[in-house]
């Protein structure tokens, strides 16, 4: 109920949210009062002349109990709110009017305002609550044992008891526990938990293993170097906790209103009761009757109570997540909508979210079809992403059984495939602009002559062209991408989508220090990612955006939106949403304000009665309530659409010329 309170309330936190049947009986517990509290009220006023409704006692009873269920929680906020010093809160009007009504008479008016304040609030809470999901699926990527060796035999123990320089086993396939060196053979492990790149990085004896890595072919053992608490995937982790609680909440017009509005009213209300009987004794002419001044500070009160504020407010920014989620983009709450019309910078991560995350041949250079046969039959008893990228582009029934030369390539009898370091090691020449090419190669040599070699990237999603595009059309020109790939390749995507600024050979720290660098600099950043190793600048931006078909899980909890079907284009659209929401929203409180005012003033003069009081409360916010489901049929721009077929036919073209796939070329070692 109180939106200081809810704000707080983060995506991401050390033990927030509960399990699904629990929130589902918690739904229950919320709408069962107001449920109750509609129908006296319906019945009542339906019932009203009716003889035993005209008994004043009947009614007072009745409508009490109408009250209580929606008007005790609310009250009961006013009087804490006035123990900690608040008397401003919009709380505390409320419960003014609701009495004041009751005093007057009014009973259904007392009953409506705080029913209809609990059913706006309660959708506010409802459009939170029902994106927010448990943590627990963090601890998933903390792994819950280590197999440690202790003479010559392997026992399974809790990390956190492992010790530094204790010998430790990974088997392919599972998760390396703690941060350690390498120890035997050189050895590939899957990063992604780390860097989000997709190709596995061949680490060398003596090299540091990182926690969150994963063994990708062989049994490795490690020396610990750090204990638990201090590893790799502990540190991501700690980063995600941290930045969500350096992440402030978004507090709502309404609620900042209320400290200027409340304590404006109730000294207008005193005022009209104490200003006709100071004028009564000023001039003796003057009638000064108290009941009537009264009444009329009452009623002005009643005109005064913000029900079309609390009401039209949460149900705009209701609007606007239902409309948002009707196009595929899930806001966690509609705190987030009003941060996102602030964002000037947004900042994407390249490997999943701009590129497709799949290896693709680009051309061959130097090759026939005749070489591409033996290279694919080759590549066949291999189940590296690069060989499977290269059996894609060229399939063949074939199988060679070629030597795998692990950190090089592939031998058969006369022929090479691997990469630079291969043919360096048998001291064949290749042409020396190969090492600058930013993509990854796969270089092939026959006879100990150099042949040609295949180019290899991570394609750009069909409408990654058209996100940079629409971000542009849409007032946000500071875009970059930021990656644990290669400078040169990252540099290349960023150039190509005509981003301000790209950086590379990023690890979760990297990222973080430059998020944190650009707020510095009074940036408001979104994020957008995909990865395990995104979630802590995911928490940390001002906005986190995450893709929620692909993205990780981590990702997802740690994100303030989702884009569910992985379009990098719906960030423009969902600033898009977030500004005409944030508009509508504005609409409906200059609408409520606006003709409250106005009545206010008939009703210190004596004007205005009870039916235009009604009109104040109960008619205007029908209005902004109205004006708030526009959202749902708000449509894409005419400028999107324009920038849309531009911006497509243009990535269309520039596909042509480049290859768009950014890997890190030492990870080609991998082979």
């Amino acid at each position: 109920m109180n939106e200081e309170k809810r704000g707080n309330q983060q995506p991401v936190c050390k033990a927030c949210g509960g399990e699904e049947e629990e929130n589902e009986g918690n739904q229950w517990k919320v709408w069962t009062p107001l449920i109750f509290s509609a129908v006296l009220l319906i019945l009542g006023m339906f019932l009203k002349h009716t003889p035993w409704m005209q008994i004043q006692l009947v009614q007072v009873i009745w409508y009490a109990v109408a009250f209580l269920p929606v008007g005790f929680p609310v009250i009961k906020e006013a009087v804490v709110n006035a123990m900690k010093g608040d008397f401003s809160s919009e709380f505390m009007l409320m419960s003014i009017a609701a009495v004041g009504a009751f005093i007057i008479g009014e009973y259904p008016e007392a009953v409506a305002v705080m029913l209809l304040y609990s059913i706006g609030d309660s959708l506010q809470d409802r459009a939170v609550d029902k994106a927010k999901d448990n943590i627990k699926s963090l601890v998933a990527f903390r792994p819950d044992h280590a197999r440690v060796i202790r003479e010559d035999e392997s026992v399974e123990i809790a990390p956190e008891q492992v010790e530094v320089g204790d010998i430790i086993e990974v088997r392919p396939g599972e998760r390396v526990p703690l941060d350690g060196l390498l120890l035997g053979d050189e050895a590939a492990f899957n990063t992604a938990a780390l860097t989000g790149e997709s190709v596995p990085r061949q680490i060398s004896v003596g090299k540091e293993v990182l926690a969150g890595m994963i063994s990708s072919y062989t049994v490795v053992r490690l020396k610990v170097v750090r204990p638990a608490e201090e590893s790799a995937i502990s540190r991501v982790l700690k980063l995600v906790e941290d930045a969500t609680e350096r992440k402030a909440p978004t507090e709502l017009f309404i609620h900042k209103f209320a400290h200027v509005y409340t304590p404006a009213v109730m000294l207008l209300a005193l005022l009209t009761i104490l200003l006709p009987w100071i004028v009564s004794w000023i001039s003796p002419s003057f009638q000064y009757v108290f009941s009537d001044w009264f009444r009329r500070a009452l009623i002005f009160l009643v005109i005064s109570c913000p029900c079309a504020l609390v009401i039209s407010i949460p149900l705009g920014y209701f609007a606007g997540i239902g409309a948002a989620s009707k196009r595929g983009i899930l806001f966690k709450g509609s705190n987030y909508i009003d941060a996102v019309t602030k964002v000037d910078t947004v900042v994407f991560d390249k490997t999943g979210t701009i590129t497709t995350g799949q290896f693709e041949v680009q051309r061959s250079e130097g090759l026939q079809p005749e070489d591409l046969d033996q290279i694919a039959a080759m590549e066949k008893i291999s189940s590296h992403p690069i060989a499977q990228a290269i059996l894609r582009y060229h399939p063949v029934k074939t199988t060679l059984d070629a030597e795998n030369l692990a950190g090089f390539g592939l031998e058969y009898q006369n022929w090479l495939v691997g990469n630079t370091k291969l043919l360096d090691q048998y001291h064949i020449a290749y042409p020396e602009n190969l090492k600058s090419v930013p993509e990854t190669i796969v270089v092939v040599a026959k006879d100990k002559a150099y042949k040609g070699y295949l180019l290899l990237a991570d394609t750009l999603k069909e409408d990654a062209a058209e996100a940079v595009s629409r971000l542009r059309s849409a007032g946000i020109n500071n875009i970059e991408i930021f990656s644990g790939d290669k400078q040169a390749l990252v540099t290349k995507v960023a150039k190509q989508l005509k981003m301000t600024n790209g950086y590379g050979d990023l690890l979760p720290e990297g990222k973080v220090e430059h998020i944190s660098t650009l707020q510095d600099e009074g940036k408001k950043v979104a994020f957008v990612g995909d990865g395990i190793n995104d979630a802590p600048v995911i928490a940390l931006s001002d906005v986190g955006f995450a893709m929620g078909a692909l993205g990780s899980d981590m990702a997802i909890e740690t994100a303030d939106i989702v884009i569910q079907d992985d379009q990098p284009s719906k960030v423009a659209e969902a600033i898009h949403i977030g500004n005409r929401t944030h508009r509508i929203v504005y609409e409906n409180i200059v609408l409520a304000i606006g003709i409250k005012v106005l009545v206010m003033i008939l009703g210190l003069f004596g004007v205005a009665n009870l039916w235009e009081a009604v009109f104040a409360d109960s008619g205007v916010a029908l209005l902004a309530v109205l004006n708030s489901t526009r959202i749902f049929f708000s449509g894409r721009s005419k400028s999107s659409a324009q920038v849309v077929n531009m911006a497509v036919e243009g990535a269309h073209q520039e596909n042509a010329k480049n290859s768009d796939r950014d890997i890190h070329e030492e990870n080609v070692n991998a082979r």
